[in-house]
Formats: structure tokens, sequence, C-alpha cells
């Protein structure tokens, strides 16, 4: 890294793009403090992995963990849906609402979707573009080419490309350089730490911005589908972009410091915090979830023959927290004046909180799990 050079300006006629060095390369690590950063990261990752594995039905709580991921994911791109609202169906959320809704939805698909396809397809350009043409499916960026490689050039910052902050490589070097960097995710001839491997790849495909619309989310998002198929993770628990979020501006400003100072220390550094300080808080939300689970067991106890149905409605909750009585009557397949029953009852132990205020069409939150992930 010594002697990493990011790539060079050349000149388009009316403007000049980057075109960035290909990475599938031997690589050499010798930054004292990346090393240091890099054990401290893999140390946390160890023991999140390690604690993933003493929660009980930990599948459960992975649809938290994605929906989670798709709001502050596309709150880097400008959305504003929250949680609470992720969780409503559409007919629930304002028309004004509705687009940044619509994408967050997406999100969610197409992260499930890639996951599930790792079983069958690896991680790859092909693997990347249906995800993408999941992501744009119906939103705002439906004309911008779902799920293909961009034919033009585009730009990121400013109205035009003449007071952009960064224009990506030309289109006719898009095919390319992903060639290049799908056969250094897969390169196995060259040793390279797998954490430091995944930076470089989010930082190179966000700098080829290979798509028209939906990279940022696309890159964040390739994260976790490559730590799952290397099996550094065992189950898709960890996602960067609550971080990234958090700190956006040092994200961007580290992800141009290696295009123009070839600073790839300082994003490397970056990402192993990032990691790091995700992978704690991740095990900080999952003890969270298990002192919360002992809690509502326990009041459970208190509900006699209606605890088994109870038991039912609460596995539902930990993957959706919103619920009315239509869903707790089709799920423990009991009428609907049984369903009020056992609301009132969960009401009345201050697991579920009505929160419409409305005589119809009542909804009811499971606060408590709600605000773990907040």
């Amino acid at each position: 890294m010594k002697y990493f050079k990011s790539g060079a300006y050349v000149n388009q006629d009316t403007y000049k793009s980057f075109l960035p060095e290909k990475i599938n390369r031997e690589w050499t690590l010798e930054d004292i403090s990346i090393i240091t950063l890099l054990s401290k990261a893999d140390r946390e990752f160890g023991r999140l992995d390690m604690f993933s594995e003493y929660v009980p039905n930990i599948d459960l709580f992975i649809s938290m963990h994605v929906l989670k991921e798709a709001t502050q994911s596309s709150k880097i791109e400008g959305t504003k849906t929250n949680i609470e609202e992720a969780l409503q169906d559409k007919s629930n959320i304002s028309e004004e609402k509705r687009d940044d809704w619509e994408e967050v939805q997406n999100y969610i698909e197409a992260l499930n979707s890639a996951i599930k396809k790792l079983n069958k397809l690896p991680f790859s350009s092909r693997l990347i573009k249906q995800t993408h043409k999941i992501l744009l499916k119906g939103v705002r960026g439906k004309y911008r080419t779902p799920g293909e490689f961009r034919t033009s050039q585009n730009w990121i910052g400013g109205v035009t490309i003449s007071d952009a902050a960064y224009i990506p490589p030309f289109h006719m070097e898009v095919s390319a350089l992903m060639a290049d960097l799908e056969k250094f995710a897969h390169n196995e001839e060259f040793q390279f730490p797998d954490l430091l491997k995944i930076a470089l790849i989010h930082y190179q495909f966000e700098t080829i911005h290979p798509f028209l619309d939906g990279n940022g989310r696309v890159g964040r998002l390739m994260i976790t589908l490559y730590l799952v198929e290397k099996g550094i993770l065992k189950k898709p628990i960890l996602y960067l972009s609550d971080f990234f979020e958090k700190n956006r501006n040092l994200y961007y400003e580290n992800l141009m410091k290696v295009r123009i100072n070839n600073d790839i220390k300082q994003w490397f550094k970056f990402f192993l915090v990032g990691v790091s300080e995700t992978a704690k808080n991740s095990i900080d939300t999952f003890d969270k979830i298990l002192r919360l689970q002992k809690e509502v067991d326990e009041k459970l106890q208190k509900l006699g023959s209606r605890m088994k149905n109870a038991r039912v409605v609460i596995s539902y909750l930990y993957q959706r927290p919103i619920i009315d009585a239509s869903k707790v009557s089709e799920i423990t397949n009991v009428s609907m004046p049984s369903a009020y029953k056992l609301i009132d009852k969960l009401e009345k132990l201050s697991i579920l909180e009505e929160i419409t205020g409305g005589q119809r069409g009542k909804q009811y939150r499971f606060t408590d799990y709600i605000n773990i992930f907040k």
C-alpha cells in the first residue's frame, strides 16, 4: 500500500473523468496502525459470531436488522422513511412519503433476495445487476436502466457535469473495471485480509459508479453479501450503513481522499473502525433482545390458557413488531373477539401499545422491541 496509486483523470473533451487503477493484483500490508485496527475488528467479529450462536431462533430477529439497514442506507441517499413507517403497509403511508417508503421496501427485497441467491450464485457482477434491478423497481430510478451497467457518463454532486464534485470513469471502461473487481473478490492466489478486501471492493465500486442510479445503496449492500459468501458472517447480522450515515461527511471525504491523495490507508482505517463499532453495537443489540425475551416470557406466564397463542403472536412480533387484530386472528387461528381479548391482555402486560388512536383499524406496536433498533 506504500506505493498505492488510485488512478488518474482522463480528458473527455469538455470534462475529465477519473479512471481508477485496477485492483486485482498482489497487495502488501505493512502499516502497523492498520494491522492493529484489523486485529481489533477481527476480534469484534469473532465475538459477534460467537454471541450470535447463543441467540435462540436468531433468524427471527434478522428481518429487523435488515429493515434498519434499509432505512439507514436509504437515509444516506436522502430518503426520510423511519423504522416504524417502513413497518407499515403502503395503504397507511401518506402520498408524499410513498416514494421514500417504496425505496426502503425495495432495499429490503433486494438484500433478502441477494442473500438467498448466494446459495447458487457467487458474489459477481451478475448478482449485483440482479440486485440493482430489484432496488430500482417502480421507484424514482426506474427509467435509469435498472439491472444494467451504464452506457453514458454520470457524475456526483453539482447540477451539471461542469460543476460536479466527482466524475466516474467513462462508460466504456465500466465492464472491464467491474470484471477486474469480480476477479479480485475471488482471487485466492494473492492473500489479503477479507475485511480489507471488501473495504477496497467497496471503494472501487463507488469509484467506478457502474449504474446511473442506486450505486451507494448497492455498494453498501455488497459489504454484507461478501462477508456472508466468504463465511466471515454465518448470518447476515452486520450492516455498516448506520455507521456510514452517522459519519456521512467523513464517509464521503475518505472516499475522495483515496482518489485525490492516493490515501487508501485512511479509508482502511475508517472502514475498520466502522466494522469494530458496528460489531460491538450488534452484540449490544442482541444482548438487549435476549433480556427483553426473558422479561416478555416472564410476563406471558401470567396468561394461563392464552399463553400458547400469546407466544405465537410474540414470535410474529420479533419479525414484524406492528400488528392488528385481523393478523392476530390469522396467525393464532382464533375468532376476532378472541383476538381482541388476547391483544387486551398483552396491552395490560405493557407488551403491546395501541398507536392509531382510532376506533377502527387499530394497530398495536411492540414498542420495547422497536426501541432496541432505534
